[in-house]
């Protein structure tokens, strides 16, 4: 088979992870007979210091003539200060809306070598695999209007004339809409139904049904698609009860559905029963061309330095795999390379909370190379 594929580094660890993962790309690309070619592109920082925007229509052109996208990390404090459309992140935002992908898919399961690297009691993350499908160009995210107000504004008195574009600094309200459409409910919904045939067939739609009115019609159609599958066991669950009950009992959960900004920030809740964010992929997926991505940031307090945990990004190539190019040998190979070098005791420096007998500190390029041994040997 032959795979065209484009990878945005992006900022800070970004290229440091998406250069190991391209390693044990490529190395699976020997393995399974696969031809697979790749080309760079510019997104976020990387993009700004460039060419002066977070994303470029050369990066789009790239992107949508490709069959997958990795991307690295985007963002950093050296662009704090950037007004919003020229920060890096309007580049993660614009490529996944440029693309189409209204789904964002992060599983969190537990490598048996790891669990005593979360902070949770070992018998609380035992037997830990869900996957989180998070509604992505939705939501408040998205929601206009937005901004800063000015003039006359007070907190709940916004006015026309107060929404004329205002730096934050001179701002009296910052004001964000949450916003869902049916359509879009449904879609999302219809895709967790789906990967929860391929699972456990048990979904927890997540809301604020008690509070927020687009949660409420989140529930409501959510409850009529439910009463069409019965095949798929539904329950549903206000976002500060799954929150708890995420530390409390993780285990309970196979796929959790839920809104764009509830989805951001359960998922990196999630992220930490694996013992680090630096375990975690993903996909963005539904529209034209899919895009894979570690959950971390672009960390620039490491950048450079060789010791960011390249695993998530190798991770997202496996996804990448499975639910792209619908190789599950493949992805599954790539999983087992990984679940080895953890198993042979093998950590980046997030992984390691103390020093640990059979444990040996390795850094991001070091691990990589373990894992494309793994891949070869297998």
């Amino acid at each position: 088979m032959k795979l065209t594929l484009t990878i945005l580094p992006g900022d800070g660890i970004g290229p440091e992870v998406t250069a190991e993962a391209l390693k044990a790309l490529q190395a699976i690309g020997q393995r399974f007979g696969h031809l697979i070619e790749t080309q760079s592109a510019l997104i976020g920082g990387a993009a700004l210091d460039a060419l002066g925007i977070p994303l470029p229509d050369e990066t789009i052109k790239t992107c949508e003539n490709s069959d997958a996208v990795l991307l690295g990390a985007i963002g950093g404090p050296r662009w704090d200060r950037n007004p919003p459309a020229l920060k890096p992140e309007s580049g993660l935002l614009g490529i996944r809306k440029a693309l189409g992908n209204y789904a964002n898919l992060r599983p969190a399961r537990i490598f048996t070598a790891l669990k005593g690297a979360s902070t949770l009691k070992p018998e609380v993350i035992e037997g830990v695999d869900l996957l989180i499908v998070r509604e992505l160009t939705g939501g408040i995210y998205f929601g206009k209007p937005r901004g800063f107000a000015g003039g006359g504004a007070t907190d709940g008195n916004l006015h026309d004339s107060a929404h004329k574009v205002i730096e934050v600094k001179d701002a009296v309200v910052g004001f964000n809409t949450e916003i869902y459409s049916v359509g879009e409910i449904e879609r999302i919904v219809r895709m967790a139904i789906e990967l929860a045939r391929s699972r456990r067939r048990r979904i927890c739609s997540v809301d604020k049904a008690n509070v927020l009115e687009s949660s409420q019609l989140w529930r409501h159609v959510a409850a009529r698609l439910a009463a069409t599958c019965p095949d798929v066991q539904f329950t549903f669950m206000y976002v500060d009860n799954c929150a708890m009950q995420l530390v409390a009992n993780p285990a309970q959960f196979d796929v959790i559905v839920t809104s764009n900004l509830f989805g951001d920030i359960l998922s990196d809740e999630a992220a930490m029963l694996t013992g680090s964010i630096g375990m975690l992929p993903s996909a963005c997926v539904g529209g034209r061309v899919p895009l894979f991505e570690p959950v971390h940031g672009s960390a620039p307090d490491i950048a450079g330095q060789n010791l960011a945990n390249p695993l998530a990004a190798i991770l997202s190539v496996a996804m990448m795999f499975q639910y792209t190019f619908h190789l599950s040998e493949e992805a599954r190979t790539l999983e087992r390379a990984v679940e080895s070098v953890l198993a042979e005791g093998f950590r980046t420096r997030d992984l390691l909370s103390s020093s640990v007998p059979g444990i040996t500190r390795v850094s991001c390029n070091e691990m990589g190379d373990r894992v494309v041994n793994g891949i070869m040997q297998s």
